[in-house]
């Protein structure tokens, strides 16, 4: 999970945060084993989108992926800085980020956009899009549940999205999903995943879903 968009309530919490959720080896292995296999695939850099603490872009720098983690708590990169001084973090809005056109072969967007309401998720998914090379992929970690549905996470305001509904908002923004997978496991909130891929430019799918 992030801090994009609600800065000051991961800033207060990000101490806990870190001791709670800064290893990745206490995650769910589902999650390593589907990042571990998605980043294999990918080519060129990889923007951990909403870094946090900066645990999956250590884990994935260690796996020798080249990686740079940006979030918008200054909390979290100064704490991330200190922990792993190898890694290249950024503080950034994901709304609006300062890299060119097409710098980045992936983003990894795990449980970073579920605070963002309707209008800024579109805008976000549109700024990933304009990051990625063409043919680039993106994977979104997020919770399954009624689509838009507000509820009270831990920290702040957050958003179930359905895969369907999620599918049609990243086809609008110019990717392609091209695999999906939900998950319920004990004592928590469902999960689910996406990754998409950035259309290339020309791609009669890019086309119909203009139309």
């Amino acid at each position: 999970m992030s801090s994009e968009q609600h800065p000051t309530a991961y800033c207060a919490i990000a101490e806990r945060y870190t001791e709670l959720f800064g290893d990745v080896a206490r995650l769910a292995v589902e999650d390593r084993r589907l990042i571990s296999s998605w980043a294999a695939e990918c080519h060129g850099r990889i923007l951990d989108a909403g870094c946090g603490p900066g645990h999956w872009s250590a884990w994935l720098a260690a796996q020798g992926h080249h990686t740079l983690g940006v979030d918008v708590s200054e909390r979290f990169i100064t704490s991330a800085r200190q922990r792993h001084p190898e890694l290249v973090l950024e503080l950034a809005d994901l709304r609006q980020l300062s890299f060119p056109d097409a710098s980045f072969g992936a983003a990894l967007a795990w449980y970073s956009l579920i605070h963002a309401d309707s209008a800024t998720l579109d805008q976000m998914l549109r700024e990933l899009n304009r990051c990625l090379s063409p043919g680039g992929s993106l994977l979104m970690g997020f919770f399954d549940g009624p689509e838009g549905e507000p509820f009270d996470h831990a920290v702040t305001l957050a958003y179930y999205h359905r895969v369907t509904d999620l599918t049609v908002r990243l086809e609008r923004a110019g990717f392609r999903v091209v695999r999906s997978e939900t998950r319920q496991d004990p004592g928590v909130r469902a999960h689910a995943a996406l990754i998409a891929q950035k259309v290339e430019f020309g791609d009669p799918a890019r086309v119909n879903n203009a139309l």
